[in-house]
């Protein structure tokens, strides 16, 4: 039973919540808490008060079920809630930005042991020259980059023109190309 209902589409599982059946609303958690974690994660710059986040965004979408429209994706609409969440929560309390997730490193490519740390360190400095764009340019680039989103659906979960959306990926790259030369230079 319960492998039938983790093979129901998002839409069917929010029918099924409205419908009374509260205890499904674990099955659309489950399936987007990482997401829900990688987004306030680059919202945000301090862990202690990511769960509490996340806790407050599925219970806002929980609230919010009735006005999901199955027309867009429901990550989409989740990215939307929680960066909408995060940017009203910073105005509240004037929260600091920025932190980006180490990216994982996959344990074995049968390259040395030295390749992989090579490679590893390559990663966090990647992450840090993440963490350190403006964060117009940071959501955006992790989302297209990091969450395979395409351009529709990070501007729909932006709430931003597709345009500006290209363009602020466009820039992103850019400054972060700047930024890998300028290391490259110093060293």
């Amino acid at each position: 039973m319960a492998e039938e209902k983790n093979s129901l589409s998002d839409y069917d599982i929010v029918l099924s919540c409205l419908n009374g059946n509260k205890e499904d609303f674990a099955i659309l958690v489950d399936r987007y808490k990482n997401l829900v974690f990688s987004v306030i994660s680059r919202m945000t710059n301090n862990p202690d008060d990511f769960a509490d986040l996340a806790q407050e965004v599925f219970l806002k979408v929980y609230k919010n079920l009735d006005k999901y429209r199955p027309d867009y994706h429901f990550s989409t609409w989740i990215i939307r809630i929680t960066t909408n969440h995060i940017i009203d929560i910073r105005r509240r309390y004037k929260i600091d930005s920025v932190s980006i997730d180490d990216t994982e490193i996959p344990l074995s490519t049968g390259n040395s042991a030295e390749d992989e740390y090579i490679r590893s360190e390559q990663v966090r400095e990647l992450s840090r020259l993440i963490n350190n764009l403006p964060e117009t340019y940071r959501l955006p680039i992790a989302l297209y980059h990091q969450h395979n989103m395409s351009y529709k659906e990070i501007a729909d979960s932006l709430g931003l023109s597709m345009s500006k959306v290209k363009n602020r990926i466009f820039r992103g790259r850019r400054l972060l190309k700047e930024m890998i030369e300028d290391m490259k230079e110093r060293s």
